[in-house]
């Protein structure tokens, strides 16, 4: 494809959670160095910013690393004053991709520890790092992705995994309340609502004859929301199955 029908040439994209090798924020990753895009990467484990940064300069694109726990939300405005400073003050998107599963069992037996930790993985980290890079996305006229999950689909009863469902709603209901707290500043938001996903881990944990969404299929669909084609797009779940 040359270099005049890239879809992102000239802008700046924040992905938070790149995760490990074989983790979905990998291809998404890739997927916008493809199009074009610098890639400002987040995780919350340097070792995964440093593999994602090497593999993708060593293949000639664009791309830093910031290391940050997104759960602290002082930590978060600190590494985001410092990719102003090296950076710029505008984006043109965010896409919010830590986060973590893990079963909760019924409510009755859940503990204390699962339900504060996903709300803080999912939820918290949401909240911190939207809020957070918000000034830098209304100077880029920006696209926010969150990731949500099946659980908040219609149907989804939630059972035995009501900490992860509730985060996971709550993200649903940020990105609603940005959507329509910042059209006015040129910024949308959407989230998508994959099943699951092909990942490394999700192989390890539940084997290969599980149906999966292929992580170039989500990537695909996050590239597509943040792009011009969906600029009249913002408010929506989008399920990926």
């Amino acid at each position: 494809m040359p270099d005049s029908a890239r879809t992102f040439d000239g802008s700046t994209v924040l992905l938070t959670g790149v995760g490990a090798d074989g983790q979905v924020g990998q291809a998404v990753a890739r997927a916008f160095a493809e199009q074009g895009a610098s890639l400002l990467l987040v995780d919350r484990a340097a070792e995964h910013v440093d593999a994602r940064v090497r593999e993708l300069t060593d293949d000639g694109f664009r791309a830093a690393g910031y290391p940050c726990d997104l759960t602290d939300g002082a930590a978060v405005k600190s590494v985001v004053a410092r990719i102003r400073e090296q950076h710029g003050d505008a984006i043109q998107a965010l896409v919010h991709m830590a986060g973590g599963f893990a079963m909760s069992g019924p409510v009755a037996e859940s503990t204390d520890d699962v339900w504060n930790r996903q709300i803080a993985i999912n939820l918290t980290t949401a909240f911190t790092a939207a809020r957070a890079v918000l000034p830098m996305l209304r100077a880029g006229k920006g696209a926010i992705v969150f990731f949500a999950s099946e659980a908040v689909l219609p149907g989804s009863t939630g059972a035995r995994t009501s900490a992860y469902a509730v985060a996971k709603s709550g993200v649903v209901a940020l990105m609603r309340a940005i959507a329509a707290e910042e059209r006015p500043n040129g910024i949308r938001a959407n989230a998508v609502a994959p099943s699951s996903i092909r990942t490394a881990t999700n192989v390890r944990d539940m084997g290969d004859k599980v149906k999966y969404v292929e992580r170039e299929e989500v990537a695909d669909v996050v590239l597509f929301l943040c792009s011009a084609r969906a600029s009249a797009i913002s408010g929506l779940v989008v399920p990926i199955a």
